[in-house]
Formats: structure tokens, C-alpha cells, sequence
């Protein structure tokens, strides 16, 4: 699907400033690569944040960084597009706007408070608030340790109001055997959540499941 696909969904997704910028990067690389059109909104301290943990450096403006998130993750032109901090004229900042689920990888802490309490200081914000209001679908990384009882206390509230909390804690069950697989089995549960198709990693059982056939041929 290209982004002029009548059958290629949107996606929101929003980097704040909490570590785990991979986890952020690779889902944008898989959903452009599933024909999704991607809606990126980057947060002030995400762009510190992917500054130091990766070799990608942002340009400080919305087009700016579109032109390279477009070039870097290999995306067709207009299937990546990036909205300023304060661009309230943006799909995702109105629930009249077109119903796409958001994706906020990683999620800071910060942006867990601003959600739980319906702040709406900036795009992010008032994405996630859209989100809740409109019961669509919204997943939050968290990539903190330890986590403090408000921090818990926003998790709570926020899963009741229907949010995802899937922090971003990669299981060991596939035996991997790089930091890539590590990351990539979170980004598996997101696009797995989004019903993404997705070769990432095998889902549990498959294999089990699998043998169980062949041997009933």
C-alpha cells in the first residue's frame, strides 16, 4: 500500500522524553514499511533524548525533521508527517479529525501526569486527551524504573479510562541475541495491538501450534 491507498491506515505517534528512543524509532520504520501513514508529533526533550541515544539527529523544525524521519525510514513522499508542538490545527488535536489510534513510544512520566489529569499544554497532550475523549485507541510506553506510587496511580486511572500501559520491557522467551531483538520484541506487542501484520517475532504458541498440524497431515 502507498500512502494514496484508500485502504492504508493512519497512525499518530508521539516521542516524549523519556528513554527508549529506539523503541520509538523502530515502530515508525515497521509502520511505514506496512504502508501505514504516520503522523509524528516529537516533544522538545524526545529530541534531546534521541540525540543522545542514537546516531539521528533531528533538525530543530517540524519540516525539517519530517524531510529526514521521511529519508531515514525509507518512507514514500507525504507518508510522514510531522506536526509542530503547538499545531492545534492538526488531525490528532481535534476529535473531528480523522480517527487514527495514537501511539506515544516512549512515554514519559511526565506526559502519564499530563494525560491522567486532561492537561493539554502542547500537541501531545492534547492528542492523548482526544484519544480518551473519543474512546480511541491510545498506547502508552512507559520506559521508567523504579516507578513511584503516583506514577502507579496515573497508570491505574489512565488504563481505566481505557488506555494500553505497555511498558517497554522485552521478554527473553525468543532468545534474543542483540539489543535489536530485544527492541523489536516491544515493538512486536505494539503492531501486534494496532493489528499490524508483523514478522518481528513469532506470537506464543505459533510454533506449537504449527507442529500440531503438520503432524495431524
Amino acid at each position: 500500500m502507498t500512502e494514496h491507498s484508500p485502504q492504508a491506515r493512519t497512525i499518530n505517534l508521539a516521542f516524549t522524553g523519556a528513554s527508549g528512543a529506539q523503541y520509538g524509532l523502530r515502530l515508525l520504520q515497521c509502520l511505514v514499511a506496512a504502508g501505514c501513514r504516520v503522523h509524528v508529533m516529537i516533544s522538545r526533550a524526545a529530541q534531546v533524548v534521541i540525540a543522545t541515544e542514537t546516531d539521528l539527529k533531528l533538525p530543530g523544525t517540524p519540516p525539517g525533521m519530517q524531510a529526514t524521519l521521511t529519508e531515514w525510514a525509507q518512507a514514500d513522499p507525504g507518508q510522514v508527517l510531522v506536526f509542530g508542538r503547538e499545531d492545534w490545527f492538526a488531525p490528532p488535536a481535534s476529535g473531528s479529525g480523522e480517527k487514527a489510534p495514537l501511539v506515544i513510544c516512549p512515554c514519559s512520566t511526565g506526559t502519564l501526569s499530563a494525560l491522567a489529569t486532561g492537561a493539554s499544554n502542547n500537541l501531545i497532550e492534547r492528542a492523548g486527551d482526544v484519544a480518551l475523549k473519543e474512546r480511541r485507541q491510545l498506547i502508552l510506553v512507559p520506559r521508567e524504573a523504579p516507578f513511584s506510587e503516583v506514577h502507579l496511580e496515573n497508570m491505574l486511572k489512565l488504563n481505566r479510562m481505557g488506555a494500553v500501559i505497555m511498558p517497554a520491557s522485552p521478554g527473553f522467551y525468543h532468545k534474543p541475541a542483540s539489543v535489536q531483538d530485544l527492541v523489536d520484541f516491544v515493538v512486536a506487542r505494539v503492531l501486534d495491538h494496532l493489528e499490524i501484520p508483523q514478522d518481528l517475532m513469532p506470537r506464543w504458541g505459533e510454533e506449537r501450534a504449527q507442529a500440531k498440524r503438520n503432524a495431524s497431515t
